[in-house]
């Protein structure tokens, strides 16, 4: 799955207890092959698959350089590494390239896998991996079997009868959310798939049911606020419902109904360019995955997408001509879904046609520690914030979830003459510092021009009486802050007008250029780009405003727009392919 996350759950994949478990999924008899031949539906990348064969294997940032070597005999330098090998993942990208050495590279590793892993031993028996295992297993059937010899065939049947049995006594050990649906989705797979085994199938069924109903709200959301994770549960939903539905079973009323919100939802979380807003630990989605999706549900949108409409998940979407802008407008994610959860309330991100222009700076988690806890704090972020204090913060004992979260106080939306308009406040450093973050954003109607403010402000008096001490406490020269613009890497800037004002170059060749009404400081500095599948964070730039807050209102202006002399349509035809950084 594209979304990195640590395997969960207490039901750990080693020890006596995993190999017992799978020693009793393993008696019974062996399925002898399957009901039809299954359609292959996870798609991977061509240019990793030529990687992958050339031995570079590239997984969870990490890149170990080992032609002619087993997958298998490579030691996994961290745990996310290990837990994109035993996902089989990899699986997809080899089928992709499809050639006589991906299939020879599949076929060995796969038999590789269950002679040493097959029994219950190594990290890859959770049942969410085990559950992302199978499938891939199924969706890649004929890739592993076509040419092998009868032992070889006869293990495969034997360890994904195992593995099946596994899913349908253990499922319910995987924690809830998108580990769950990935176990659940492998066993209703399996079930339909393999002969003998049509019998597991009505639970399993049932059990993603009643998942679908407890996981996805009334608004298409999960609790994580992830809008890629959410594409993954969405994805995993379609293909069990494809599944079903070509076996000629009924898919459950709850499954269709989450799919039916859901699809709005990550409409709304689409930026201009088809990828999604990379939130709350979430990326902008595997190439082509959004729109494969989508097509799938066959679920046609209700009405146009744009200003006006409720928050999807927690964001607000304004979008026109050819510009889209997603904003942050809910609290953080708390407990047991707040383990990756980011401190960005009334962070954007702004995306012209096929070019992103303002970014978040990401998931940290692939590139360590230290990069996890930096992308998760406010100043990696699209928005303002208080020097040194992020919008949410961790409790003395929180852990990996952030305890004190910003609650969003006003949410407005409202369609004007020129175009759509938004204001947003959230109480962050209400408790901190007596200040309040406003949030003031316009677009126009033909999407060349943004406007915005940003305001700090003591909004009552206890508000007051906690600014003015914090205040005194800085010999009254005010309580700095800094309104960052992350720009992405692919993006040219530059300072222009002495200083006033910074010039951003798209590769489109639109030249989009920042303005700012106040006395506060503009500079261009170092920022990065935090994309998993690299190897180390990108370089790129930010656009920072900052400033001293010295009385009880502060009002930061500023503009985004595009130059004059930019065309009204620009053929925009050239993109690049997905990269594979080696």
């Amino acid at each position: 799955m594209a979304t990195q996350r640590a395997t969960q759950g207490s039901f750990r994949a080693s020890g006596l207890r995993v190999r017992l478990a799978v020693w009793q999924a393993a008696r019974g008899p062996v399925a002898e092959g399957f009901t039809s031949s299954p359609e292959p539906r996870s798609i991977g990348l061509f240019a990793r698959g030529r990687q992958l064969v050339a031995g570079n294997f590239l997984f969870a940032g990490h890149l170990v350089e080992a032609p002619g070597t087993s997958l298998w005999d490579i030691a996994p330098p961290d745990a996310d590494f290990a837990t994109e090998m035993q996902g089989f993942g990899w699986l997809d990208d080899l089928a992709a390239l499809g050639d006589a050495q991906a299939r020879q590279r599949a076929q060995s590793w796969t038999q590789d896998w269950i002679a040493r892993y097959g029994a219950g031993k190594g990290p890859g028996w959770t049942p969410d991996l085990t559950g992302r295992r199978v499938i891939r297993w199924i969706h890649h059937a004929l890739f592993l079997l076509n040419g092998a010899d009868s032992p070889a065939t006869q293990a495969y049947y034997r360890v994904l009868t195992t593995q099946t049995r596994y899913l349908a006594r253990h499922w319910a050990r995987s924690a809830p959310g998108l580990p769950r649906f990935e176990a659940l989705t492998g066993l209703v797979y399996a079930g339909l798939s393999l002969i003998g085994m049509g019998a597991l199938v009505a639970p399993a069924v049932a059990a993603l049911s009643a998942e679908a109903r407890a996981e996805i709200d009334a608004g298409g959301g999960i609790a994580t606020r992830n809008p890629e994770e959410l594409l993954e549960v969405f994805t995993l939903l379609n293909w069990a419902a494809q599944a079903l539905s070509e076996s000629g079973h009924p898919v459950p009323a709850d499954q269709l109904d989450a799919i039916e919100r859901i699809a709005p939802t990550l409409r709304a979380l689409r930026h201009a360019d088809g990828g999604l807003a990379r939130f709350h630990g979430g990326g902008k989605g595997a190439e082509g995955r959004l729109d494969q999706a989508l097509a799938t549900a066959g679920i046609r949108p209700h009405k146009a997408l744009g200003h006006g409409n409720a928050p999807a998940m927690g964001f607000v979407r304004l979008s026109a001509g050819r510009t889209s802008i997603l904003l942050d407008a809910a609290a953080p994610p708390g407990g047991r879904a707040g383990g990756s959860a980011h401190a960005s309330t009334l962070a954007m991100e702004v995306t012209s046609g096929r070019r992103p222009l303002v970014v978040n700076c990401g998931s940290g988690g692939p590139f360590g520690t230290e990069w996890r806890m930096a992308g998760r704090a406010t100043p990696s972020h699209s928005t303002l914030c208080i020097d040194g204090v992020s919008s949410s913060r961790f409790g003395p004992a929180s852990g990996v979830v952030l305890q004190e979260r910003a609650a969003v106080l006003t949410l407005r939306q409202q369609a004007t003459a020129d175009g759509a308009a938004l204001h947003a406040a959230h109480d962050g450093w209400a408790q901190t510092h007596g200040l309040t973050h406003a949030r003031d954003l316009a677009l126009s109607s033909d999407g060349r021009h943004i406007a915005g403010t940003d305001t700090l402000i003591s909004l009552n008096p206890q508000g007051r009486a906690r600014f003015e001490r914090v205040l005194a406490a800085t010999g009254l020269q005010g309580v700095p802050f800094s309104i960052r613009f992350h720009l992405h890497p692919d993006t040219d800037s530059t300072l222009d007008m002495g200083g006033n004002a910074v010039s951003v170059a798209l590769k489109s060749g639109e030249i989009w250029v920042f303005r700012h009404s106040s006395t506060a400081k503009l500079a261009l500095e170092p920022s990065v780009y935090l994309e998993r599948g690299r190897l180390k964070p990108r370089a790129t730039k930010q656009i920072v405003l900052s400033g001293h807050a010295a009385e009880i209102e502060t009002r930061i202006g500023w503009t985004l727009a595009k130059a004059q002399d930019t065309p009204l349509a620009i053929r925009d035809l050239d993109r690049d392919d997905p990269p594979v950084p080696l």
